[in-house]
């Protein structure tokens, strides 16, 4: 194992801002491979509730020796409406999942969890063109990974979030990007059978006690099951779906997918 750098007055920081934070794998991929390239570098975990969004973005700016962050739940809306500016891909959701300082000392904020979830799809060998997707949750990692499948040519997608409202109006925005293709949200009642491929893009799962997103005797065999969770590596939900046949995609992949976008953005050695 590489030992890492000794962390002194030279060491930048970067973290991942979240509530929770239990379950993140941002840390280990990232002061891994600070250590495997000797960067100068640390990568902490950080916990900031709803209210503290803003007053935290501000405690961040007037550190001067932390260059970036990753945001995760429930965040990713939040961070993006207080950016000066956003990449194409968040604009397109209105979330970002990566931020960085700007030359005039502001925040530039980019979203890549779709990216990373269609990168770890293909990192698989699973084509993601032409499949029919139902997605759970409207929120950050559902937008994100249902406005990446736009430029994926997909079959159609339908997404669900329990919230009442919150899967339309995703809908509706997706829709402006994406004419012709059907995009439609899914009811209760929605049959997860129906689709090529089925994506848990909520934090059901951290939990051992959590109930499940979709019911697993609706599943079928051959399916494709993912998950956006990524603690634990294999979810109650991966693990009903593997007893009926179904081929599974751990959260893990969709950061791996990422990583590299990450480092790109913060112009981090690869």
């Amino acid at each position: 194992m590489t030992t890492p750098p000794p962390i002194s007055g030279t060491t930048r920081l970067y973290g991942i801002v979240g509530d929770p934070v239990e379950q993140v794998r941002s840390p280990d991929v990232f002061n891994a491979h600070f250590a495997e390239r000797g960067v100068d570098a640390v990568f902490l975990p950080l916990r900031v509730e709803a209210a503290g969004v803003g007053a935290a973005l501000a405690g961040f700016a007037a550190l001067a020796n932390l260059d970036g962050l990753v945001v995760t739940i429930p965040h990713k809306l939040a961070f993006a409406a207080l950016m000066d500016e956003v990449g194409p891909h968040g604009r397109r959701v209105g979330a970002v999942n990566a931020v960085r300082r700007t030359p005039a000392g502001g925040w530039a904020g980019e979203l890549f969890d779709g990216l990373g979830f269609v990168e770890g799809l293909r990192g698989q060998g699973i084509d993601p063109a032409g499949l029919s997707y139902l997605v759970f949750g409207a929120g950050g990692a559902g937008a994100a990974i249902a406005g990446a499948l736009l430029d994926v040519a997909p079959g159609r997608i339908a997404i669900a979030d329990p919230v009442p409202g919150r899967a339309e109006a995703l809908c509706r925005k997706l829709r402006t990007g994406a004419p012709g293709l059907a995009i439609e949200p899914a009811g209760s009642e929605v049959d997860p059978g129906a689709f090529d491929a089925v994506v848990n893009a909520t934090p059901l799962g951290m939990k051992a006690d959590d109930p499940l997103p979709v019911d697993p005797g609706r599943l079928r065999p051959g399916m494709l099951v993912c998950e956006a969770v990524m603690k634990p590596p294999v979810t109650r939900l991966l693990r009903e779906a593997e007893k009926r046949g179904c081929r599974v995609q751990p959260g893990r992949h969709m950061l791996d997918g990422q990583f590299p976008l990450f480092l790109n953005f913060f112009g981090l050695p690869r």
